[in-house]
């Protein structure tokens, strides 16, 4: 799990539920849902969708996404 994603977590610190972003992206509730309830960060994330949430939360991408180095990967370097 080499990015984590925290997306539930700064709406958590912004006490903004998923259909509160949904409203304030313009995204479909389903989808902010989707990406709330993931761990690691999605597989195909648009720049337009990571701006969205980014302006809705008053955050930088960085905070959205923490790197957290696998040792297996390390041994490979």
């Amino acid at each position: 799990m080499p990015i984590k994603w925290r997306l539930a977590v700064l709406m958590a610190d912004r006490e903004v539920d998923y259909k509160q972003l949904a409203e304030m992206t313009q995204m479909h509730h389903v989808t902010v849902s989707k990406h709330k309830n993931m761990r690691v960060m999605p597989e195909r994330l648009e720049r337009a969708t990571l701006e969205k949430y980014c302006k809705a939360l008053n955050c930088q991408p960085g905070e959205l996404m923490v790197y957290i180095p696998d040792s297996k990967s390390d041994d490979q370097i």
